[in-house]
């Protein structure tokens, strides 16, 4: 793979084409399942309690982030395609499950599998853009326009599920076969990822200083745990020598994403039990939502190569906590829908200058595994969001996940005010 520096050419490449589509078809799986199905299903159908659905995405969360890490650092060793492919093999096990366990144990595995699947795919994303965009980290049109496919899937799982409900009478039989159709293409679609990659031509020779042994001992059995261990060593000594960011990034890659933990169990019920929202126009209020973010990202994506990222992070980060604090304050239906537009210009500010943010404290060696290091620490706030959510739902209030959102994000506003002038500990990593 090899580098490219002009935005335009890393939405042209082979491997941004083959990983968009990826991307976007596990998206719509996770969207439908995590927004508009497995909420519904587990509560109206299977009679579950909110926090037992907490505890299930919470499951699925975790499984995401324990393989970020090591998936970002096999990705770089193994190639992209065998990465993905194994990886999302678990996605397809996990949908078979869902379609025929009932309890609540056997779904909460199904969650598990199911984030161990979509484990690698955004290391295996922000990995070969990074490498893509050279040295100088023009990135930001790209990371929009994967947060495009990612929002765009999230998007339209829930609506053409809900669509499909609709029209089969509920049956959820139908939806999940629809489902495991979408899990085996997407598994076709990953097999023309690239093999092996090289970013930079940095990957070759650090491998020979962290790993290579001048005379290769005779091979036994243990050879290559051997080997592994060795690799895994020379990648932490690596990690620990060359990352150097402000510790407040550690949180803030937490709170970013512990806000849409608090969200993603609730917000179904929240507009169906309290707003009394139908499907259909449940539906809507998701394009409404979603349908301006994935708009808004592109142009935004091309305004944060050209003017940075501080200042999309500041106006999005204090919309976005008005925004969730008078979501959870209005039922006005036609008020509700502007508040979710907000929202999603909030989000389409957000999303590809927090990323393209982060791309600049990664230092070139390793980026595999500070990618899935980072994503892994972001993630977190994925699995005790939903957590946190239930609880609240079930024992405070319903719009309490809601303001705690809200107040995340204004956290968040004020951590990226100190972040954005002091990125790192004492100076950036050459």
């Amino acid at each position: 793979m090899q580098t490219e520096t002009k935005p335009a050419k890393i939405l042209r490449s082979p491997f941004f084409i083959a990983m968009w589509l990826t991307l976007f078809l596990v998206e719509v799986i996770k969207g439908a399942l995590l927004v508009a199905i497995l909420p519904v299903y587990m509560d109206n159908i299977l009679g579950l309690s909110a926090g037992v659905i907490g505890v299930a995405f919470a499951l699925q969360y975790l499984g995401d982030n324990l393989f970020r890490a090591p998936s970002g650092w096999a990705a770089e060793r193994i190639g992209f395609r065998a990465t993905m492919v194994t990886a999302l093999i678990c996605t397809l096990i996990a949908v078979i499950m869902i379609i025929f366990f009932k309890s609540a144990f056997g779904l909460a595995m199904a969650c598990l599998i199911l984030g161990v699947g979509t484990s690698p795919l955004w290391p295996c994303a922000m990995t070969g853009v990074t490498a893509l965009s050279g040295p100088q980290n023009k990135n930001g049109t790209a990371m929009g326009a994967l947060e495009m496919a990612a929002l765009g899937g999230t998007g339209l799982g829930p609506v053409g599920m809900n669509w499909l409900l609709e029209r089969t009478d509920h049956d959820y039989r139908t939806v999940f076969l629809v489902l495991l159709g979408c899990a085996v293409l997407v598994i076709l679609v990953a097999m023309i990822l690239p093999g092996r990659v090289v970013v930079e031509g940095q990957q070759t020779a650090a491998e020979s200083k962290g790993t290579a042994v001048k005379v290769p001992p005779k091979p036994t059995l243990l050879t290559p745990l051997i080997r592994l261990k060795e690799s895994v060593q020379g990648t932490l000594q690596r990690v620990r020598s060359t990352l150097n960011v402000n510790p407040l990034v550690y949180p803030a890659l937490f709170m970013q994403s512990f806000v849409i933990g608090l969200l993603s169990p609730v917000i179904t019920l929240y507009t169906r039990t309290d707003l009394h929202i139908s499907p259909n126009l449940y539906s809507l209020l998701l394009i409404a939502g979603g349908g301006i973010t994935v708009i808004a990202l592109l142009p935004v994506g091309k305004l944060v190569d050209r003017f940075g990222t501080s200042l999309f992070l500041h106006m999005g980060f204090l919309l976005a906590s008005a925004s969730l604090f008078a979501f959870a304050l209005i039922t006005s239906i036609p008020v509700v829908f502007g508040i979710v537009m907000l929202v999603g210009v909030s989000y389409a500010m957000i999303l590809p200058a927090w990323n393209t943010f982060v791309a600049t404290l990664i230092p070139k060696g390793e980026r595999g595994a500070i990618w899935g290091f980072f994503l892994t620490l972001q993630g977190s706030g994925m699995v005790v969001g939903p957590i946190v959510s239930g609880l609240l739902w079930d024992h405070i209030s319903h719009p309490a996940p809601f303001f705690g959102s809200a107040v995340v994000m204004a956290g968040l506003a004020i951590v990226h005010f100190v972040l954005s002038r002091r990125p790192y500990r004492t100076a950036p990593a050459k």
